[in-house]
């Protein structure tokens, strides 16, 4: 998986078109409704927080956030948002398929195609696993991914051109049109602005994958979760076949024993 280096310090403009106030929002109410009155936590885990920008909404909304990101580079703006905000976030520098908590938390959240990003299914089902171990019996994780749509109809050959602050984004997608994972590789060109005429050009590539509704249900059922509803990602509505992001609404049975094979690896 990529660091997301030069990606980082331009991610959360290129992601302006995301309302994660409203987002996050959302999310709470899904939570309210399918949440454990017993379960004792008050802690929430953002699993591959990013730059943060989800992390604080959910710390504006009462509850003890902690962020976990394998990306260094990511990690710093989020320390830069809490340096400016205030809010209580802890974070962590952690690969999501090796997470390793003090305790246990009462929902997680793995938002905007994070689990897309992992090379292949048995490392999703390892993420499963650790957040199913580091879950309050009854505890929620919420997640979303790309479907096949997506990538195939909105995502496939297509390129962008970002005007950002200090910089020109060029982005490029590649599709491996083959069922059923669908694979996107993405490269991006940074041509940062220097004095007069001068840039800096920075390239990053990473590659995202579909997991199918069917082997997302199966190893969620074999890592000890029950999947309480899916909706439409975006609109939060019942999912239709040109619906781009899947949002699984999941209850973990809570200190999941792993297998010799999950330690393994």
């Amino acid at each position: 998986m990529s660091s997301y280096g030069v990606f980082a310090q331009y991610y959360d403009e290129l992601t302006k078109n995301v309302c994660y106030r409203e987002r996050a929002a959302r999310m709470q109410v899904l939570i309210e409704k399918w949440q454990n009155p017993d379960c004792p936590e008050h802690i929430l885990l953002d699993l591959a927080c990013g730059t943060g920008t989800l992390s604080e909404q959910f710390a504006r909304l009462g509850w003890d956030v902690i962020g976990a990101d394998s990306s260094a580079e990511m990690l710093s703006e989020a320390l830069d948002k809490k340096y400016e905000s205030g809010l209580p976030v802890q974070y962590l520098q952690q690969d999501m398929r090796a997470l390793d908590l003090f305790g246990t938390v009462a929902v997680t959240v793995c938002a905007l195609d994070s689990l897309n990003h992992l090379p292949d299914a048995a490392d999703v089902r390892r993420v499963f696993s650790r957040v199913n171990l580091f879950s309050e019996p009854g505890a929620l994780f919420l997640f979303d991914v790309n479907t096949a749509y997506k990538h195939r109809q909105m995502l496939a050959e297509n390129a962008f051109v970002y005007e950002l602050s200090e910089a020109v984004c060029v982005w490029q997608n590649s599709l491996d049109d083959l069922a059923p994972e669908y694979p996107v590789t993405v490269h991006l060109d940074f041509f940062e602005h220097l004095e007069g005429d001068r840039y800096r050009r920075s390239e990053e590539e990473f590659t995202e994958r579909v997991w199918s509704p069917g082997l997302i249900e199966e190893m969620l059922a074999d890592t000890g979760f029950s999947v309480c509803e899916v909706l439409d990602g975006d609109s939060f509505a019942p999912p239709a076949d040109t619906t781009q992001r899947l949002l699984y609404i999941a209850r973990a049975s809570g200190g999941q024993q792993m297998t010799r094979a999950d330690i393994a690896q």
